[in-house]
């Protein structure tokens, strides 16, 4: 089952959407889906369905608000990528941290789950790991997070579970900043990466032109043991 909710600002002036994918019964826990570039796209939301036939109640925030609410992007459409990249540079990366933090307040408080994790892909891949350093978020996954390299000051405050899938041949995130991470990431007892060589961005997307069958299965497969594991 699968509806909008309204989600408060963490200053509580303001309100936001979310698609919400519920599970039959009472839920296990729940999972903060964060958006790629392209939006609460089909994508996202066949991502929280998924999540919610494993039992989770999953929350996909609409990120994007502030500048163009309710934005649905197709990555294989060139005009459609080429606008994705303008509201990235666009975004305000910290706000968004702060509607995450909102969206974990709104499930704890509202929907009256404890356990909350977060998954993201591409950008959304970076927010997971910056939710992961500055929320309380019990668990967290990023795939192909970009831009870590310069995020790597803020490990620290990674106090609770964090996985990162790294894909080998990815266009936006090189082979210096793969290693970066490897050199900044390997040794925190918190943090578990996965490399996947030879796969580019985008490979564990839902649908298109992106995805690698094998690699996101494995990834996936990955992932759900993670948070059967920190989440229940």
């Amino acid at each position: 089952m699968s509806e909008t909710a309204t989600i408060e600002t963490l200053s509580g002036d303001r309100t936001f959407s979310a698609y919400v994918a519920r599970p039959e019964g009472t839920p296990r826990a729940a999972i903060v889906v964060i958006q790629e570039i392209f939006g609460v796209n089909p994508g996202i939301r066949s991502k929280c369905d998924r999540l919610a036939e494993a039992g989770y109640l999953a929350v996909a925030p609409d990120l994007f608000w502030r500048i163009e609410p309710d934005v649905e992007l197709d990555p294989d459409v060139d005009a459609e990528f080429q606008r994705a990249l303008d509201l990235m540079g666009k975004f305000d990366q910290d706000q968004g941290i702060r509607d995450i933090e909102a969206t974990i307040h709104w499930i704890r408080r509202s929907e009256g789950v404890a356990k909350v994790g977060a998954v993201g892909y591409c950008l959304g891949g970076r927010l997971a790991y910056m939710t992961a350093a500055r929320t309380d978020v019990d668990a967290s996954v990023g795939y192909y997070a970009v831009g870590i390299d310069n995020l790597l000051r803020e490990k620290h405050g990674i106090a609770n579970p964090l996985m990162l899938h790294i894909a080998g041949d990815d266009g936006f995130v090189d082979k210096d900043t793969q290693k970066a991470m490897h050199e900044g990431l390997d040794d925190h007892p918190k943090v578990t990466l996965h490399d996947y060589p030879g796969l580019d961005h985008g490979f564990a997307t839902e649908f298109g032109k992106r995805r690698d069958e094998q690699g996101a299965t494995l990834a996936d497969e990955r992932t759900a043991e993670f948070f059967a594991r920190h989440l229940g």
